[in-house]
C-alpha cells in the first residue's frame, strides 16, 4: 500500500484529494496548521472514508517546524508527497508579502529538505496557472512564458523555480507541477466543500453565498471585455476531477524514474464566462443570484482556460465533470452546511 504525505491536508482541493487517494488503495499522513482551515474537516473526511478512514492519520503541524518534520518522517517510510500547503490570496499577499515567502516558499524549502535526508524524491506540487501571467490568448500551453504579478504568484513562480533547480541537481528527483485553474465543486455528498473564511476571493463561494442569502447581490466587474456576454472567461475544474488528477501525478512520480520535473496544466480545455456561470448555478440549484455590473477590476484577464493534451497524454487523465455537475455539488454542500459558507474574520479571535 502506497504512503502518501499530504501537506495542507485539511483544505479545500487536499481533503478530496485525500479521499481518492484512499480510494484508490493509497494509506496517508496529512499534516495541517489550521491556519485557513479546520479540525471538523477531518472528522467529515473520516464518514466519507468509510472501512479506509483508519488509513489516514491527520497532524496538527507547520511545515516550518523542522523537528516536527523530522519526527515524521523518521517514523514512517514516505512513497510520495503531495505539497497543498500555503497561502492562496492574491490580495493579502500584497499586504503581507513576508507571510507570504515565509510561509509558501521557506515552508517548501523545508519540505524538500526533509523529503532528501530521509530519500524520499517523489513530488507532487499544488502549482496554478497564475504562473502564466497576463496571457493574451487561449488555450494556454505549458510551454507559455512564465511571468507573476502579485506575491502570491510569485511564490508559486520561485517554488516551480526551485523544483526544476533540484531536479537538475540530483537526477533521483521526481516532480509534477500540476498547474491547475479554477477549482469549483464540492464532494457529491456534500459533506466537505470550500470553506473561505472571511470575503471570499473566488466566484462561486461568493455566488453560494448570495444565493443563501447570505449577501445581497454579486458584483461583476466588468461588462464591457471582447467576449460574448461581455463578461471576463475563465476554466473551471470540479474538484473531484482534480483530486483524480492528482492520484494520477502520484503514480507518474512513484513509477517513472525518467521524470526529473515537469509541469502539466488540469482543466477542461472549455471557457465559461462570469454570466454564464451565475446562469448554471441558478439553473442547477434553483436559487436566485442577483448580480450588478460595477467597473473594470485592475489586473484581470480577459479570458484565460487550459490546453489539456498533455495531462491527457502523460497522466491518461481528463476532466469528467461539466459546468452543471459543480453547481449541482456546490449547491448541496451549501444547503447541507450553509453556516459554514459565511465564516467571518473576527476583529481579535481571527475566526467567529
Amino acid at each position: 500500500m502506497p504512503n502518501i504525505f499530504v501537506t495542507g491536508g485539511l483544505g479545500f482541493i487536499a481533503s478530496h484529494t485525500v479521499l481518492v487517494l484512499l480510494e484508490h488503495g493509497h494509506s496517508v499522513v496529512l499534516i495541517d496548521n489550521l491556519s485557513n482551515s479546520f479540525p471538523r474537516v477531518f472528522d467529515h473526511m473520516k464518514k466519507l472514508a468509510g472501512d479506509k478512514a483508519d488509513n489516514m492519520k491527520f497532524v496538527e503541524g507547520d511545515l516550518r517546524d523542522k523537528a516536527l518534520m523530522d519526527k515524521l518522517f523518521s517514523e514512517e517510510k514516505f512513497d510520495a508527497v503531495i505539497h497543498f500547503a500555503g497561502f492562496k490570496a492574491v490580495g493579502e499577499s500584497v499586504e503581507k508579502p513576508l507571510e507570504y515567502y515565509d510561509n509558501n516558499f521557506c515552508g517548501s524549502v523545508i519540505l524538500l529538505e526533509t523529503m532528501r535526508k530521509h530519500n524520499c524524491y517523489s513530488l507532487v506540487f499544488s502549482s496554478s496557472c497564475t504562473v502564466y501571467g497576463m496571457v493574451e490568448k487561449t488555450p494556454i500551453t505549458e510551454d507559455f512564458a512564465l511571468a507573476a504579478y502579485s506575491p502570491y504568484g510569485r511564490t508559486k513562480l520561485f517554488q516551480e523555480d526551485m523544483f526544476r533547480d533540484v531536479a537538475v541537481s540530483d537526477p533521483k528527483w521526481r516532480i509534477m507541477l500540476l498547474r491547475y485553474f479554477n477549482p469549483v465543486g464540492a464532494h457529491p455528498s456534500g459533506d466537505i466543500g470550500e470553506h473561505p473564511v472571511g470575503i471570499p476571493n473566488n466566484l462561486m463561494p461568493y455566488i453560494q453565498q448570495v444565493a443563501l442569502g447570505q449577501r445581497e447581490f454579486l458584483r461583476v466587474f466588468g461588462g464591457d471585455y471582447a467576449t460574448p456576454d461581455g463578461t471576463c472567461i475563465r476554466d473551471y475544474i470540479h474538484v473531484m476531477d482534480l483530486a483524480e488528477g492528482h492520484v494520477s501525478a502520484v503514480q507518474q512520480v512513484v513509477d517513472n524514474d525518467k521524470m526529473g520535473c515537469k509541469a502539466v496544466n488540469l482543466g477542461t480545455g472549455r471557457g465559461t464566462s462570469v454570466l454564464e456561470m451565475i446562469k448554471a448555478f441558478e439553473e442547477n440549484s434553483g436559487a436566485k443570484v442577483p448580480y450588478r455590473i460595477v467597473d473594470r477590476r485592475a489586473g484581470d484577464t480577459v479570458a484565460v482556460w487550459a490546453a489539456t493534451e498533455l495531462a491527457e497524454r502523460e497522466l491518461g487523465w481528463k476532466a469528467k465533470y461539466d459546468v452543471a455537475d459543480m453547481c449541482r455539488d456546490q449547491w448541496r454542500w451549501a444547503q447541507k452546511y450553509p453556516k459554514v459558507s459565511f465564516t467571518h474574520v473576527g476583529p481579535s479571535t481571527g475566526v467567529e
